[in-house]
């Protein structure tokens, strides 16, 4: 399935129906008086985050999304039914902005969660309603309000325990492939992976999800690259696993310039728990690796794995690090938490 992670949607709410204008007419009854019903409400637009989804590419064949009106009403007091309303069923992670593109409408982070974007229109009062002691047989009733219409952005960030980042041509779709069923499109050539791509990887009976980015360069925060776009899908990640190519001629200069991106990007990735590691290590001799390695761990200052995706030479140590780490993360999740009291 293709992958979209941005669409822009027109969404209409139903009119309220129209309200009635009647009388009773019976045999026997001389004057009835006027039993016009009310209008129904006009169906309402919806959003709802469902599992199962992880791309926006329906909202690319079908964009325009209209509730039904509500119907009128009739004679005997009888009030018209509500129109039926409609839900757009999104991934987990869809963030819905106004027509201008940065105006946040909602941002639906948990599996059910729902958002109502337009309110049905209101039904129009019968005739019935305005009967008074001066106006016995009222031959006037209200049409139904309008209901509204407006265009939004649909905008998908990707929810995932570990995001890959790096250069393009870094190994991060070598790397997913080998310890996930995810099946990226791999290549010795930049920018192979075009979309992000998700897999789930196990260490010692634990799983978690890893979120494989395009690879970023320089100025792509400002969205060079459509950067910024792509680093929008590691906003939401527990921890970062940073790859540097063994083959960069400077790997002290691929490391930096990817994380001034991280950092000028903002939104907090760059205080992210961070695991670096120097891949694609096999096509490099021990001597070239070695200098390779303290080049990298002097310009970080951090700890720094080494690995190989095809051959697998250090992925079970990187790979327990992020279990750890992740670990860590969910429990100062849980402990920022706001406590409830429980009630007996």
């Amino acid at each position: 399935m293709k992958f979209l992670d941005q669409a822009k949607v027109e969404i209409r709410s139903g009119d309220g129906g129209a309200g009635s204008v009647s009388f009773r007419r019976e045999k026997y009854i001389e004057f009835g008086g006027p039993d016009g019903g009310d209008g129904g409400r006009g169906g309402d637009v919806w959003i709802e985050a469902v599992q199962g989804l992880n791309t926006l590419i329906d909202y690319r064949f079908k964009q325009h999304f209209k509730a039904k009106t509500g119907v009128h009403g009739m004679g005997r007091n009888r009030t018209g039914a509500a129109g039926a309303e409609i839900t757009m069923k999104v991934p987990v992670g869809t963030q819905v902005f106004e027509e201008d593109g940065t105006t946040l409408i909602c941002d639906l982070v948990s599996e059910g969660q729902r958002f109502r974007l337009a309110p049905g229109g209101n039904g129009g009062f019968g005739n019935a309603h305005f009967k008074s002691s001066t106006n016995q047989a009222p031959r006037n009733a209200n049409p139904g309000l309008p209901g509204v219409e407006k265009i939004v952005w649909l905008r998908l960030k990707l929810i995932a325990d570990v995001g890959l980042v790096g250069l393009p041509n870094a190994g991060k779709s070598t790397f997913l492939a080998s310890v996930t069923r995810a099946r990226p499109k791999i290549a010795n050539y930049p920018f192979t992976t075009l979309h992000p791509n998700l897999g789930v990887a196990s260490i010692d009976g634990r799983e978690f999800v890893l979120a494989d980015i395009p690879g970023l360069i320089e100025g792509a925060h400002e969205g060079v690259g459509i950067g910024d776009r792509f680093l929008g899908h590691v906003e939401r990640t527990r921890v970062l696993l940073h790859l540097v190519s063994a083959q960069e001629e400077d790997v002290a200069k691929a490391y930096r310039t990817v994380r001034t991106e991280l950092q000028a990007y903002g939104e907090g990735l760059n205080e992210k728990p961070e695991i670096l590691a120097l891949s694609q290590a096999d096509t490099l001799d021990e001597e070239s690796r070695r200098d390779k390695y303290a080049e990298l761990k002097a310009a970080s200052g951090k700890t720094t794995y080494v690995l190989s995706a095809i051959t697998g030479d250090g992925m079970t140590p990187v790979l327990r690090a992020l279990s750890a780490l992740i670990k860590q993360a969910e429990a100062a999740e849980k402990a920022t938490e706001p406590q409830t009291d429980e009630q007996e």
